[in-house]
């Protein structure tokens, strides 16, 4: 049995969610076991029903007093009880804020390991390999960057109950899977009061103006050939003309001429649209860790020896000055005639 922690975000769940469900159907179908979608606190049915095209099982909601938001507490005690009594082989969540402060805290509890960060999984044989995690003498085994993405570990899961891991944001992609029509398993939890020391008491959502970074199906981004915080604006004219997202290198925010929340890359955000355009970025491995596995790059680059245009599917060689507002006018004008 196969669990992936369902994130909420704004009522419906995190396109990460959908991710890792519908990579854990590929492998469960390989390995005859069943994908189970785990929700903790309220959620409605259409909520619940947006998992079906991901290709789940079950969706197990459980609800209780105590479970009305998130605390780190309330919610490891919950996810933990739920472990213990259905007892998977394997618990995934979303590298989100969220999962990094509740995956360690269920690990612990469940007295299991943790891989964390992962950028991707798979089936491999493992001579006498049996129970949580493995499927027949076939372990798990993640991929997990080190160094800014310059090498990469496998860590190959050991039999034992159970198996958690991290999986970060748009590395895997949306698999290609079957709508499933999922059973829904109602759960009544209560959190014990003694397991809860602190409590929440209000949650402030930064408005941005924009659609989310990791959620954007288009993303447009700046780089060190920006020149300024105020070379930002051509940037922005474009992402707002598509209903983009504005992303940023490593060196921009660096030099503080855009904040951080922007920053696209190893050390920032991991991206994956349909399209991504960047613009005045060189193309360092760092960068490329966060937004490689975009479906298509355009890339805007004075420099023609520019790493950026070895993996970009489309390339324009010329001041982004020029180019962007370009690009920008000719969008305004295909959406008036639109």
């Amino acid at each position: 049995m196969i669990w992936v922690y369902a994130e909420p975000k704004d009522g419906q769940f995190r396109k990460a969610t959908g991710e890792i469900l519908s990579r854990c159907r590929e492998m469960a179908n390989a390995s005859r076991q069943e994908v189970w979608a785990v929700v903790l606190g309220p959620c409605s049915a259409g909520a619940a029903e947006s998992l079906a095209p991901f290709g789940p099982d079950v969706v197990l909601h459980a609800d209780g007093p105590g479970l009305e938001t998130y605390s780190s507490q309330g919610y490891a005690w919950a996810l933990s009880a739920l472990v213990e009594k259905y007892r998977p082989g394997m618990l995934l969540f979303s590298h989100t804020p969220l999962a990094r402060d509740l995956a360690p805290r269920v690990a612990e509890r469940v007295g299991a390991g943790l891989h964390c960060d992962c950028t991707g999984m798979s089936w491999e044989e493992a001579a006498g390999a049996a129970g949580a995690g493995t499927a027949g003498g076939v372990a798990v085994v993640f991929r997990r960057p080190l160094y800014g993405g310059k090498l990469y570990a496998r860590a190959a899961s050991r039999p034992g109950f159970p198996v958690l891991a991290t999986i970060r944001p748009n590395t895997l992609g949306v698999a290609s899977v079957t709508p499933s029509s999922p059973r829904r398993e109602e759960l009544a939890l209560e959190v014990p009061a003694g397991a809860v020391t602190t409590v929440v008491r209000e949650t402030i959502h930064q408005v941005a103006g924009r659609v989310s970074l990791q959620e954007a199906e288009i993303v447009v981004s700046g780089g060190r050939g920006v020149g300024g915080p105020e070379g930002f604006r051509v940037i922005e004219e474009l992402a707002d003309a598509l209903g983009a997202a504005v992303g940023a290198s490593r060196a921009a925010v660096d030099a503080g001429w855009i904040s951080y929340e922007h920053q696209v890359g190893q050390t920032g955000k991991a991206v994956s649209p349909n399209l991504y355009i960047a613009c005045g970025i060189s193309g360092a491995i760092q960068h490329l860790a966060g937004m490689g596995s975009s479906r298509c790059i355009v890339a805007v680059n004075k420099d023609p020896d520019a790493y950026i245009f070895k993996v970009a599917d489309y390339g324009i060689v010329g001041d982004l000055f020029q180019v962007v507002p370009a690009l920008t006018r000719e969008v305004q004008h295909l959406l008036a005639q639109a």
